[in-house]
């Protein structure tokens, strides 16, 4: 099974507040484009991680759905 390529980044914009984002990445694995963000911060790094690998999984696991054929 192949996945799309993603990477989970974290940012601080504001101090104490954290973003997740799901970036897709080229072949070499740079940055190309966000492919989903939070919707809201998150008062702790740990929380936000959390969220944020949640999602990863999520996004993951929707790209295998629509590799599954009927």
């Amino acid at each position: 099974m192949k996945h799309e390529p993603l990477q989970l980044q974290i940012e601080e914009p504001e101090p104490g507040s954290f973003v997740w984002m799901l970036v897709q990445t080229d072949g070499s694995g740079a940055p190309v484009k966000v492919a989903r963000r939070a919707e809201a911060g998150a008062d702790s790094y740990e929380a936000v991680l959390a969220s944020g690998t949640r999602a990863l999984n999520a996004q993951l696991h929707a790209g295998e759905a629509r590799a599954t054929p009927a």
